[in-house]
C-alpha cells in the first residue's frame, strides 16, 4: 500500500508534471555536463602544449545539454505517439530511425548555433569541421542518446502508472480508426480495472466523481483517490455520458450525481460543489449546455 507521504508526492507531480520533471531534466543534464567539462578539461591540462581556455569545454558541453532540454518536448510527443509494442514493429522501427535523425539535426543545429554565438562573444570563432564527417560523429552519439531516452521514458512512464495505480477498460477494444469508432457506440462500464503493482481492483463508474484532462491521461476522481486514465477527455465523456457525465470547463467533467450544489457568477462562470467537498470551475462556455441538461428532464 502507497503510503500517505508516497501519495502526496503523486498528488504534487499530478499538478504540475511537466514543471517537476523538467526541473529533474534540467538537475540531470547540467551534473552530466559539469562532469564531462571537467573530465575534457583535465585530459588537456595534461599536454603541456595545452591552449584550450577552461570555458571551451564548459560552452561545448552545456550547449549539447541545453539544446537537448530545448528538443525534449518534442522527444515525448513523438514517444508518446509511437509507444513501444508488441505490434505494427515495422511502423514503430522507421518512425524512430525517423526520430534519431531529426533529434541529431536539431541538436547539432542548436549546440552549433550557441557555440557560435559564445565564441563571437569572445572574440573567436568556432570551427565545427567537415559537415558530413562532423554530423554522422554527432549522429552516433545522438541515435544512441535517443534510443537511451526512449527506452526510459517508456520505462519509468510504465513504472510510475503501476506505482500510482493506472485504470483501464475492461476488454478494451484495439487502438484502431475503426475501434475508436466503435468505442463511441460502446455502451458504459460498470466499472474500470485498476492495476497497482502486483493487484488488481475495480473501481465502479458510478463512484467517480470528477474527470480531470493531465496530458496525455485523464484522471478519474474517487473517493479521494486518483486514477489515471491513457485517454482524451473528450473520447472520456463520449464513452461516460450516458452515465451522467457532463463537460463543465476545457479540462473537467463532473458525474451529475456527485453534485451537491452549484453557484452561478456574474461574470458567466460559475462554481459546482460535490458532496465529496470538492469545488469545480464551471466555464461560461460550457454553461448553458450543462444547465440545459437539467432543466430538459422530467420533473
Amino acid at each position: 500500500m502507497t503510503s500517505g507521504k508516497t501519495k502526496r508526492v503523486f498528488q504534487r507531480f499530478d499538478q504540475r508534471p511537466a514543471l517537476y520533471s523538467y526541473l529533474l531534466l534540467i538537475l540531470y543534464f547540467f551534473i552530466n555536463a559539469a562532469i564531462n567539462a571537467s573530465s575534457v578539461w583535465m585530459e588537456h591540462r595534461r599536454d603541456p602544449a595545452n591552449s584550450l581556455s577552461l570555458w571551451e569545454p564548459i560552452v561545448w558541453e552545456y550547449s549539447s545539454a541545453i539544446s537537448t532540454l530545448l528538443l525534449c518536448p518534442l522527444l515525448f510527443y513523438w514517444f508518446n505517439r509511437y509507444p513501444l509494442k508488441l505490434v505494427s514493429f515495422r511502423r514503430q522501427l522507421l518512425a524512430h530511425l525517423f526520430g534519431t535523425l531529426v533529434f541529431s539535426v536539431l541538436h547539432v543545429s542548436i549546440m552549433v548555433a550557441l557555440r557560435e554565438l559564445v565564441y563571437y562573444w569572445q572574440g573567436g570563432n568556432y570551427n565545427f569541421g567537415p559537415l558530413l564527417r562532423e554530423f554522422f560523429y554527432e549522429y552516433r552519439k545522438d541515435a544512441w542518446g535517443y534510443i537511451w531516452f526512449l527506452l526510459s521514458y517508456q520505462l519509468i512512464m510504465f513504472g510510475y502508472s503501476r506505482l500510482k495505480g493506472e485504470a483501464h477498460q475492461l476488454d478494451p477494444a484495439e487502438d484502431t480508426v475503426e475501434a475508436s469508432a466503435l468505442q463511441k457506440s460502446q455502451k458504459a462500464p460498470e466499472h474500470f480495472l485498476v492495476k497497482k503493482l502486483d493487484k488488481e481492483f475495480l473501481i465502479r463508474t458510478d463512484e467517480i466523481e470528477w474527470l480531470e484532462a493531465s496530458g496525455n491521461y485523464v484522471n478519474l476522481h474517487s473517493k479521494g483517490r486518483i486514477y489515471p486514465l491513457r485517454a482524451t477527455l473528450s473520447s472520456t465523456l463520449d464513452l461516460l455520458s450516458s452515465k451522467g457525465f457532463s463537460r463543465i470547463h476545457r479540462s473537467l467533467a463532473v458525474n451529475h450525481n456527485a453534485i451537491e450544489s452549484i453557484r452561478y457568477d456574474s461574470s458567466g462562470d460559475g462554481d459546482i460543489y460535490l458532496k465529496c467537498g470538492k469545488q469545480l470551475s464551471l466555464s461560461r462556455r460550457y454553461k448553458d449546455a450543462f444547465r440545459a441538461l437539467f432543466t430538459a428532464q422530467p420533473q
